[in-house]
C-alpha cells in the first residue's frame, strides 16, 4: 500500500493491462495484489482465456487491472479469440504492465511482444517476475542483459508469488494515472460474475490433475446454481466439455476417481469464494472440436462480439 500526505492527495484512477507470454505469472500477480483468488493459476500455458477485470481500491486511488490471456501463436478459434482479447486492450488502457520471466530469461515469445509494443503509445512498465528464483548476483546480471538488449529503463524486478516489490510497482503505475472517479464500489474486487469464477475454479483443478494433451481441450459450463436456505447449502451443477471420447474416460478416471478429485479440490475453493457449504456435481460431455466451433465457444463465454 502506498502512503502519502492524505490532506493534499487527490483521488486517482485508471485502467492497467497486464500482458505477457503464457505462464509468466500475470494471474499470480493480480491475485497477490488484490488479496483474493480471482484469476486461476496453473503451470500449464494459456490458462487465462478471458479478459478479467480485477479492482484494487486504496484510500486515494483505484486501479482496475485487466488480466489478459497469454500472447501466443494461435492454433484454433479459441486461441485466436485469446490473442485478440489480449492485444485489443493495449490502446484502451492508461498503463501497460509487461511481465517477463527474469528467471527463465528473455525468449522468442517475449521478443515478439516487445516488437509488437514498439508502436504503442500507452506508457509501459516492465515487471521482471520470479526474481526470487535468482541470487542477487544472477538477478543483477539478468537485468543488465535485459537493459542492454531492449533499452528499456522503466522496469522493476518483482516476485508475484511472494509479493516482493509490488508496492513499488503500484507507485510506478500511479505516476501515470490522472485524477479520476471511483469506477467500482470499495468492496468490489472483480467484474466477473460468480458463475464465471466458479467455472474457472473447476477448470483450474482439471488443469492441475490432468495430462498435458487434455487441459487445453477442456471447457466448463455451470448449468445450475441454487440455494437450500434451510440448510445453508448451495447446489452447483457443472458440465466439463472435452473434444474426444477417449478424453472423457480420462477426465472421469478409474471408477470416477479423477472426476471426484477435481470436484473435491474445486469445492474447497468455491466454498472459500462463497463463504458457505457447497454441493458440487460434475458431468463430462464430449463436443468434438469445440475450440473451433464458434457457437460452442460463445456458449462457454468466449465471445469476441463483447
Amino acid at each position: 500500500m502506498i502512503k502519502g500526505d492524505a490532506m493534499n492527495q487527490k483521488f486517482k484512477s485508471g485502467f492497467v493491462a497486464v500482458i505477457g507470454r503464457s505462464n509468466v505469472g500475470k494471474s499470480t500477480l493480480l491475485n497477490t495484489l488484490i488479496g483474493e483468488k480471482i484469476a486461476i493459476v496453473s503451470n500449464k500455458p494459456q490458462t487465462t482465456r478471458n479478459r478479467i477485470h480485477c479492482v484494487l481500491t486504496r484510500e486515494h486511488y483505484q486501479i482496475v487491472f485487466i488480466d489478459t490471456p497469454g500472447i501466443h501463436r494461435a492454433k484454433n478459434k479459441l486461441s485466436e479469440y485469446m490473442v485478440k482479447t489480449a492485444t485489443s486492450t493495449l490502446d484502451e488502457v492508461d498503463v501497460i504492465v509487461l511481465m517477463l520471466d527474469i528467471a527463465d530469461g528473455i525468449g522468442p515469445g517475449d521478443r515478439n511482444i516487445l516488437k509488437m509494443l514498439q508502436n504503442v503509445q500507452t506508457p509501459i512498465i516492465v515487471a521482471l517476475n520470479k526474481a526470487d528464483r535468482l541470487s542477487p548476483e544472477e538477478l543483477s546480471k539478468r537485468i543488465e542483459e535485459f537493459k542492454t538488449e531492449f533499452n528499456i529503463d522503466n522496469y522493476i524486478a518483482v516476485s508475484a508469488l511472494l509479493g516482493t516489490n509490488l508496492d513499488q510497482l503500484e507507485s510506478k503505475i500511479l505516476e501515470h494515472l490522472d485524477e479520476g472517479p471511483k469506477y467500482y464500489p470499495d468492496d468490489m474486487i472483480t467484474d466477473q460474475p460468480e458463475r464465471v469464477i466458479i467455472a474457472e475454479l473447476i477448470r483450474e483443478k482439471a488443469l492441475e490433475l490432468l495430462r498435458e494433451e487434455i487441459p487445453h481441450g477442456i471447457g466448463v459450463e455451470i448449468t445450475s446454481i441454487s440455494e437450500r436456505e434451510e440448510q445453508q447449502l448451495i447446489d452447483i451443477y457443472a458440465t466439463i466439455y472435452v473434444e474426444k471420447k477417449s478424453h472423457k474416460g480420462i477426465v472421469i478416471g478409474k471408477r470416477g476417481q479423477m472426476l471426484k478429485q477435481i470436484g473435491q479440490r474445486a469445492r474447497r475453493d468455491i466454498e472459500n469464494l462463497l463463504g458457505t457449504k457447497v454441493y458440487l456435481e460434475l458431468w463430462v460431455k464430449v463436443t468434438e472440436d469445440w475450440r473451433n466451433n464458434i457457437v460452442a465457444l460463445r456458449n462457454l463465454g468466449y465471445d469476441d462480439r463483447n
